[in-house]
């Protein structure tokens, strides 16, 4: 073979290490921007949890504050009612039936 000839395979076969190299660095660029497209996917969804979570949490704290008020006002309207039924029930006392007893002090 010639020089000539000898000197292009050896160019050839650096191209061709140095594309394997350059695929191979591409290649790892590629993965690092899939999994950080990955984690910043996880992190978003985190996110959107996390708010709804807190949205949650306000509904339930309203709802428990509905239930207190609810409580409250069965408790008042019963109060009510008993004192209601205590009153329509008493009736004047009849002075000559009644004894008034006086107990010594």
């Amino acid at each position: 073979m010639s020089s000539i000839a000898t000197g292009f395979r050896a160019r050839r076969v650096d191209a061709r290490e140095r594309s394997k190299g350059q695929r191979r660095i591409a290649g790892g660029v590629v993965w690092i921007v899939v999994v950080a497209a990955l984690l910043a996917g996880v992190v978003a969804v985190n996110v959107a949890v996390l708010q709804l979570n807190l949205s949650l949490d306000g509904v339930n704290r309203h709802r428990a504050q509905l239930k207190a008020d609810i409580a409250l006002q069965q408790a008042k309207l019963a109060s009510a009612k008993r004192t209601a039924g205590i009153t329509q029930g008493l009736v004047q006392a009849d002075p000559a039936t009644t004894v008034t007893v006086d107990l010594p002090h």
